[in-house]
């Protein structure tokens, strides 16, 4: 990892002011974008809809650092958390209704 982060730096004091100032104004024009975009991607969902996938997606975050900490497979601890997520966002909105 060393290595990369020296390379990422000798590149990065390589770059003119100007054009390090244009990629910074670029990646953070393109975050807020994406933020944007995924933010209006939900606005046609139902609400049992939204809470599946908010569940499935927090599931997953929460399946992520799980397995990153205990050293397990990081993709199928993410999967797993999706799944019991989605599925308790479902059932909590049909608890609700």
């Amino acid at each position: 990892m060393k290595t990369v982060r020296t390379s990422f730096a000798k590149a990065a004091r390589k770059q003119p002011p100007a054009a390090a100032a244009r990629s910074a104004v670029f990646t953070a024009s393109a975050l807020a974008v994406l933020c944007l975009l995924t933010l209006g991607a939900c606005s046609d969902m139902s609400r049992t809809q939204q809470r599946t996938l908010s569940g499935a997606a927090i599931g997953a975050g929460v399946g992520t650092v799980g397995t990153v900490m205990t050293g397990g497979c990081v993709s199928c601890g993410a999967a797993i958390g999706a799944g019991v997520g989605a599925g308790a966002g479902y059932a909590i909105d049909k608890m609700e209704k």
